[in-house]
């Protein structure tokens, strides 16, 4: 990912493109093959001496890609003089950014494929596992370990159709000028539209204009837009940014409720530890969420850029502003960059889930019996009870045993239930406590979430074979 966005591959881009368009104005006759050819002898001479070389051109001229042409061009002294013939900058700068943004999301497409693979395999070693469920932060009813797991992969899998939908959907500005109407490379190519009556009728039509663009997105591997201003739509910044922040929203989630889970209060989930992992420099102690809290920052970063993009697409006044230009050399770079490194730390985290068993049985032991006793309501209301007098019963017994719980001690509700006699009048107390014991109480969700971890594999494969 640094590759893509380093200050030498962009300048390699604006080289190919600058290559690519001279061959097809080769084709079309207006350039010499012999130019073409010094253009592509040079054409990856980009080294330190050639970069320094355009950055002390840059200072005098205060034009980046300019300096780069001068510096392209004092390397080829034959096809030197015939470089960004008909161009302006855009045609160069967006064409390559657009070939950089597909690349980098093959990469975080990449990533995120084996981010989910790892995460369903996961799901599928604990689609089983009965653990309690929180809601307000509070204990609520079971769900299983895989279960929980399966939220975010599916988060993840929507993200992924997310940056595949992005991806096939990258498109360069094409060629068509300073103001994107094509003029100068009509007037290169001799393709002016001729629609007086006066016309001579053998002349190009407006439907033969596009040759010249065609010829030079072939040789890119790129598609255009149909209709530009000076440079390609904002908005496809914008498209890209929401994907990557969509993908920080689905990791940032995860990171959070790890951070819960891992607090040893709950103490069901870690990340993993080294063997000689510092925690703290005060004190020694101290098992920090490192790696969750890293996610969890990088991610509130990534979100933030979206809003920077929108910004460039809604101010690009008219034909073109220079609103965007400055902003768009860091935080293009610094999305992918970020991206790439939460993929990165997740997959690692995933990969080490540590599950604390003992804690997640205890948890149940504490709070299990108090969702279990919805089963025995329903049960003792379909022997004969009167179901909101045994809701009341119910609950004047689970208000004793919160009393009990908070005070430190075992859970004696199972107990208590089991030793009622109004309740025992309509089941007995083997079965009263049968019912009581939560870990059976998960509905479907371990095949729910079998189901989706076998899908998200079914994907990933589908997924790397196209690649």
């Amino acid at each position: 990912m640094r590759a893509i966005w380093s200050e030498r591959y962009k300048r390699l881009l604006w080289r190919r493109v600058w290559v690519a368009l001279a061959e097809a104005q080769c084709e079309l006759g207006v350039v010499s093959p012999a130019q073409v050819d010094d253009l592509r002898a040079h054409m990856n001479e980009v080294t330190e001496a050639s970069i320094a070389r355009a950055l002390e051109i840059e200072r005098e001229i205060q034009h980046d890609l300019m300096a780069e042409l001068r510096a392209y061009a004092e390397q080829c002294p034959v096809g030197g003089g015939i470089i960004h013939l008909g161009a302006t900058s855009m045609d160069v700068e967006d064409n390559a950014d657009a070939l950089r943004l597909r690349q980098a999301l093959d990469l975080v497409r990449t990533s995120l494929t084996d981010l989910i693979r790892a995460l369903a395999e996961q799901v599928l070693q604990h689609a089983d596992l009965p653990t309690m469920g929180f809601t307000h932060l509070q204990p609520a009813e079971p769900t299983t370990v895989g279960y929980r797991l399966a939220q975010y992969l599916q988060d993840l899998m929507m993200d992924l159709d997310e940056v595949e939908r992005v991806r096939d959907g990258i498109r360069g500005k094409g060629f068509k000028g300073a103001v994107g109407t094509g003029a100068s490379y009509w007037e290169i190519v001799g393709q002016r539209s001729r629609e007086s009556p006066t016309s001579d009728p053998q002349s190009p039509s407006t439907s033969d204009s596009q040759p010249l663009e065609q010829r030079v997105l072939a040789r890119l591997g790129l598609d255009a837009f149909p209709v530009t201003t000076q440079t390609y739509p904002r908005k496809q910044d914008w498209l890209v940014m929401n994907a990557l922040a969509g993908i920080a929203q689905s990791l940032y989630k995860f990171a959070f409720d790890l951070r819960v889970l891992q607090s040893p209060p709950v103490g069901e989930w870690s990340e993993p530890f080294g063997a000689k992992q510092v925690g703290s420099s005060a004190m020694p102690f101290k098992r920090n969420p490192i790696n969750a809290e890293k996610v969890d920052s990088l991610a509130r970063l990534v979100a933030t850029l979206p809003r920077v993009a929108w910004d460039n697409a809604a101010h690009s006044l008219l034909e073109r502003t220079l609103d965007d230009s400055a902003n768009r050399r860091v935080v293009l770079p610094e999305a992918f960059l970020a991206t790439d490194e939460l993929l990165a730390v997740a997959l690692r985290m995933i990969r080490g889930l540590r599950l604390n068993r003992t804690q997640i049985e205890r948890n149940m032991r504490t709070y299990g019996p108090f969702a279990a006793t919805e089963r025995l309501l329903v049960a003792v209301t379909q022997a004969g009870a009167n179901r909101q007098e045994m809701h009341e019963r119910i609950r004047e017994h689970s208000l004793a045993a919160w009393a009990r719980v908070n005070a430190g001690e075992s859970n004696p509700l199972v107990a208590s239930l089991c030793a009622d006699a109004q309740i025992t009048r309509y089941i007995a107390p083997e079965a009263a406590r049968a019912l009581l014991d939560a870990e059976g109480y998960v509905g479907d969700a371990p095949q729910r979430a079998r189901a989706l971890a076998h899908a998200a594999l079914a994907r990933c494969n589908r997924t790397s074979g196209e690649r």
